[in-house]
């Protein structure tokens, strides 16, 4: 795999005023590493987007949100072989995020939308992809 296979992802965690966590989960018919598990919103940077500018309109495209970036996060890489190759290699690159204003309403791939307060994020905890679980713990949200 060259560097054109790889993935650069943005996206953001967002907090809403009562201080919970938005979520989305794909539909299952898109298939994916991602399918079927909770993620924070986001996607693929396309080219002459600045990381900021690429996560906004992600979030904007995949909940119909407003949003103020604030710090960015870390990022980190997942590599997935298979059949001794590589099938997928994606770096994250995420912002913590609040909540401008907006209705919240999934696009059409994304199945579903929620707002996850501690409470819910514990009991939970098991729903999320294993990168956003990470994603959360790097934003000290666990």
């Amino acid at each position: 795999m060259n560097a054109e296979g790889i993935v650069l992802a943005v996206g953001a965690v967002i907090r809403d005023r009562e201080g919970r966590i938005l979520l989305v989960r794909h539909r299952r018919e898109r298939g994916g590493f991602w399918q079927g598990k909770w993620i924070c919103p986001g996607g693929k940077l396309a080219p002459g987007e600045t990381l900021a500018e690429g996560a906004l309109r992600e979030v904007l495209e995949e909940t119909h949100l407003r949003i103020r970036l604030g710090r960015i996060l870390a990022p980190f890489e997942r590599i997935v072989r298979e059949n001794g190759g590589v099938t997928l290699h994606v770096v994250y690159v995420d912002f913590l995020a609040d909540l401008i204003e907006g209705d919240l309403e999934p696009d059409d791939d994304v199945g579903e939308a929620e707002w996850w307060d501690d409470e819910t994020l514990r009991e939970r905890w098991d729903e999320l992809h294993e990168d956003t679980q990470r994603l959360l713990s790097q934003a000290d949200i666990t």
